[in-house]
């Protein structure tokens, strides 16, 4: 998407309830999103002021707010719903590129995650 400039979220550590195994459905672990925001950052630019801008911050809590409260037991549907809240949050997004991680996920590897990139339909 062409003009689109990119906001970075990078490495959110949320402790959240994922997986499969009894005691994942139980015990929070550590989750990790990664995201990058395709906005156009022009209007925003221009004015200096934050109505013009994707706000990031509300953004990050929805993020947050969904992790906590949701229980989801596969990384593919987390990384899904994550997707649809950014849309939900901020219209002025455009495209988003996200990464979830479950670290410690498999015994010798640091993590194992998923991306996606979606686009407003």
């Amino acid at each position: 998407m062409p003009g689109l400039g990119r906001i970075h979220i990078e490495d959110l550590s949320v402790m959240g309830i994922i997986g499969i195994k009894p005691d994942e459905r139980v015990v929070r672990q550590e989750i990790l999103v990664n995201a990058t925001l395709h906005v156009d950052t022009r209007p925003a630019a221009a004015s200096d002021n934050i109505a013009d801008a994707a706000n990031y911050r509300t953004i990050t809590k929805a993020l947050i707010n969904h992790i906590e409260s949701g229980e989801p037991r596969l990384v593919e549907r987390l990384v899904e719903e994550l997707a649809e809240v950014v849309f939900a949050t901020d219209a002025k997004v455009q495209k988003v590129e996200i990464r979830v991680d479950k670290p410690g996920a498999l015994r010798h590897a640091r993590s194992v995650g998923i991306s996606i990139t979606r686009s407003r339909v």
